[in-house]
């Protein structure tokens, strides 16, 4: 057990203080353990934190300790990592998300930064046609070494998962429950393979039972965790459409198969490509052209060539700030703050001196770019 880890999972039990403002509060503070012992006066000081917020940190930061040493016991025992958003293990995918969680709860092997992330949903009582063209996919995604991510639910979920275990790829099962709880627990069996050769996830701390309203909250992580979504079979209403619509609202991939029209499963998949939500997918090359997985070997060259900041120029600061601009090309002063792990009271000087370096530059709205 560590300081840092106690204080980042202590946050997550603080009562009205959420994902967003968790990021606010470690960004202003400079750590988590920062925020417990900040006094009121000063994180009054931080915009969008008000006196009500302040009090209830105050009131509840001994339960909320309380609670942490707990749950890092638990985390011991059963052999589970505890991924704040700050550490390098948390997908840099979904930390570019502003509603992802700030704590994950993982049992598991695999690199959630691998080269190749995709999931694939569907509906829970898939046809013969559903079943044959998930397996059809994962067989397909091998040769490009991809990790497969879904719910570990009835039907195209453990379809993807089981397929994936099969061909030795790396699979990820993400809950709405906690990890104490295997859901559907008929699936434990598959859950146990999974964490030799993937992984389980979830947001949910120990004893969180899979309620109906934590699955949407399940479905932005495994859409906000991959570089594309794939849906086989849905219904016009169905959690798996709204897994797309996250994913696109992400500014996600999101590719559909197309299905028989006089299926009810097949209505939610064909929507989406007639709505042009979706790509159609047909073969697996259809994914590489969408991704431009057959280019991006070379792009990454061409980008390592064009934009190599040397350690000798900058500091390490420096350098995480100038990765994230990499990744997004520009980003507001807050959001640059979490994303690259610099707290706001050094960041202001930080980005001038990168301005006076004449590397990056200002926009409006606190708003920061590479120079190109």
């Amino acid at each position: 057990m560590t300081q840092a880890n106690l204080y980042e999972v202590a946050l997550t039990f603080l009562s009205g203080v959420g994902n967003q403002v968790t990021r606010l509060l470690v960004s202003y503070c400079g750590s988590a353990q920062a925020v417990f012992t900040t006094p009121a006066g000063k994180l009054l000081k931080i915009p969008g934190i008000g006196p009500k917020l302040v009090s209830q940190i105050s009131d509840n930061s001994k339960q909320a300790l309380y609670q942490a040493e707990l749950v890092l016991r638990k985390a011991e025992q059963q052999q589970v990592q505890l991924l704040f958003y700050t550490a390098a293990a948390y997908p840099d995918r979904l930390k570019q998300i502003a509603d992802a969680p700030v704590l994950l709860y993982y049992r598991g092997n695999a690199d959630l930064n691998q080269q190749h992330i995709v999931s694939i949903v569907g509906t829970r009582k898939p046809t013969t046609y559903g079943q044959a063209v998930t397996e059809r996919i994962v067989e397909e995604l091998k040769q490009h070494q991809v990790m497969v991510v879904s719910g570990l639910a009835y039907g195209i979920d453990i379809i993807s998962h089981r397929a994936a275990l099969q061909h030795s790829l790396d699979t990820v099962g993400v809950m709405a429950s906690g990890q104490d709880i295997i859901y559907p627990s008929v699936h434990s069996k598959y859950a146990e393979r999974m964490v030799e050769h993937g992984g389980i996830l979830t947001e949910g701390t120990f004893g969180t039972k899979p309620d109906a309203h934590r699955f949407p909250a399940r479905n932005r992580i495994i859409a906000g965790m991959s570089d594309c979504t794939i849906v086989v079979e849905a219904a016009m209403k169905s959690g798996t459409l709204i897994t797309a619509d996250i994913a696109h609202s992400y500014d996600r991939e999101v590719m559909a198969v197309p299905g028989n029209i006089n299926s009810s499963v097949s209505e939610g998949t064909n929507f989406l490509i007639k709505s042009n939500k979706a790509a159609v997918y047909t073969s697996v090359q259809d994914l590489v052209e969408l991704l431009n997985w057959d280019l991006e070997q070379k792009r990454k060259e061409k980008q390592a060539a064009a934009l190599i900041y040397s350690a000798d120029d900058f500091t390490t600061a420096e350098l995480q700030v100038l990765q994230v601009l990499q990744k997004t090309q520009e980003e507001q002063m807050d959001n640059l703050s979490w994303k690259a792990q610099v707290p706001v009271s050094q960041l202001a000087s930080l980005l001038l001196g990168l301005e006076f370096k004449g590397v990056i530059k200002a926009l409006p709205g606190k708003r920061f770019a590479l120079i190109k």
